[in-house]
């Protein structure tokens, strides 16, 4: 056991990067409020990501790698947590003064009270950025959004969704080495993320190339490198895409995505059914506990108050999985979040379904419609 000598406070109040910095890790490239690239220990190209705002790191592929700076360390070194102490501080080598323990103390919650406050200004802010563009978008209906999903196979039996609008000229924006950079400006398919609420706190964005029905537009970063199509904006935690409203039936489907969820909607599956999506499968699951010797447990910590959770009255919670995904990574999330939502609402059903192995949803509706 580590003795309370102020120095775990010392070292937690060491900003991640500095850490990073002291570790080597020099080849990350800004991405919104995230620093990211190569993972130290197993390589990639941007499955390693820094928040430093909230003083944590994650990378997508190694076990159990996430944590703050002190993870890090042992991450990047592969020691225990005593020899990750005494790389950022130094070992105790006298008994500690407790006024310099009181210091130490401070030291750390002031930095962490100084993290809390960055990570709330940045997201009231990315939540009015959200805002602008939503009130500048006019309805998607008869524009080149409804053509794009159309040529995938999606039309809306209930009517156009009002939560998808279009922007003719939308530019595709990231911060590269803190400078805000345009990378396309083009036809944008603008849906809106809302929250328990039913407040708009994100925009899902979807740039698409009018000139090849059903394609999203191709979009590179300032080396060529091929960049995603679509961005959020906002603050997307525990909020959705409502396609349609919840209605009577008390059945919520949901998918990852807009088109994998208006593909089960265009398709008639439940047409009484509220359809809406996630956004993304971390939105959908929430944070899960972890297990020894699991790296997805597939079981969710309640104490996540941002994760997504139905609305009270909604008796049947049905999740799509998409089978071009980590089979074994996409479930766990999906059941960490049904499982959520029966804790949380009890008598609440829960059940996934899975599209075949190697497609998504919308890749089963065009080909349906092809046959």
């Amino acid at each position: 056991m580590i003795r309370d000598d102020g120095r775990r406070a010392e070292a937690k109040a060491i900003p991640i990067l500095e850490v990073a910095e002291r570790l080597g890790i020099n080849s990350l490239r800004r991405a919104g409020i995230e620093q990211v690239g190569p993972c130290p220990v197993c390589g990639g190209q941007d499955r390693f990501a820094i928040n430093p705002a909230r003083g944590l790191f994650l990378c997508r592929v190694c076990p159990d790698a996430a944590g703050d700076g002190l993870a890090l360390v042992q991450h990047v070194l592969g020691c225990d947590f005593a020899a990750a102490l005494d790389y950022l501080v130094g070992a105790a080598t006298v008994a500690p003064d407790p006024e310099e323990v009181a210091r130490r103390k401070a030291a750390a919650a002031a930095e962490e009270q100084r993290r809390r406050d960055y990570e709330a200004k940045a997201r009231a802010r990315a939540i009015r950025d959200a805002r602008e563009i939503w009130h500048a978008a006019g309805p998607g209906q008869d524009t080149p959004a409804a053509a794009y999903l159309a040529a995938r196979g999606i039309t809306f039996p209930q009517g156009w969704p009002p939560t998808l609008r279009f922007l003719p000229d939308h530019p595709a924006q990231k911060l590269i080495d803190r400078r805000l950079t345009e990378l396309h400006r083009g036809p944008c398919m603008v849906a809106a993320i809302q929250d328990r609420g039913g407040r708009v706190t994100a925009v899902h964005q979807t740039w698409i190339d009018p000139a090849r029905p059903g394609h999203k537009a191709a979009i590179a970063l300032p080396d060529g490198t091929a960049a995603p199509a679509k961005m959020v904006r906002g603050s997307k935690k525990g909020g959705a895409i409502r396609l349609t409203p919840l209605g009577k039936s008390g059945v919520l489907i949901m998918g990852e995505g807009i088109e994998t969820t208006a593909s089960a909607l265009a398709a008639g599956i439940m047409p009484a059914a509220a359809f809406w999506a996630g956004v993304d499968l971390g939105n959908m699951a929430g944070r899960q506990i972890k297990l020894a010797g699991q790296r997805w447990s597939g079981q969710p910590d309640m104490d996540d108050a941002d994760a997504f959770l139905p609305p009270e009255g909604i008796a049947r919670l049905v999740m799509i999985q998409d089978g071009d995904s980590d089979p074994a990574a996409t479930r766990a999330k999906l059941q960490a979040g049904i499982r959520r939502a029966m804790r949380a609402r009890p008598g609440l059903q829960g059940q996934i379904i899975r599209a075949n192995d190697g497609r998504d949803l919308n890749d089963m509706r065009q080909e349906e419609i092809e046959q």
